[in-house]
């Protein structure tokens, strides 16, 4: 199990990575094991639209289940990776890279002082099982 350093996490097992004013956004490795195999990925949101913390960005479906994905974070969205339609394998093979689903521009950036750094999300992905 991955758990990069660089990140944060949420207990809705989202990771946030904050370069400045942006975030990008996508599920955890501990997130898509626990799926299993993705099969569909769709993003719910798209370039323009304002989200608060909580809102749901994403649906995954895997062979095992279907899952929200939840913004870890309040934002203006300026990107989504619609590859991952054609692609959803790619959240399996690269959670924290190809796999990322939206970009933001924060507009809280004290909401992320709410999110686990990497050793707190990785001591509650233990407690998880």
């Amino acid at each position: 199990m991955n758990f990069p350093s660089n990140l944060k996490y949420t207990e809705s097992n989202e990771w946030l990575y904050q370069d400045g004013s942006q975030g990008s956004i996508g599920i955890t490795d501990f997130a898509q094991d626990q799926l299993s195999d993705v099969v569909f990925v769709e993003i719910l949101v798209s370039p323009g639209d304002s989200i608060r913390k909580g809102d749901a960005i994403a649906t995954v479906e895997s062979v095992k289940a279907a899952a929200e994905v939840y913004s870890p974070v309040s934002g203006k969205v300026i990107n989504t990776n619609d590859s991952l339609a054609n692609t959803p394998e790619m959240i399996n093979q690269d959670p924290y890279g190809a796999a990322w689903m939206i970009k933001i521009e924060l507009t809280d950036p004290g909401e992320i002082a709410g999110l686990m750094d990497a050793s707190a999300y990785q001591a509650f992905c233990q407690e998880q099982g």
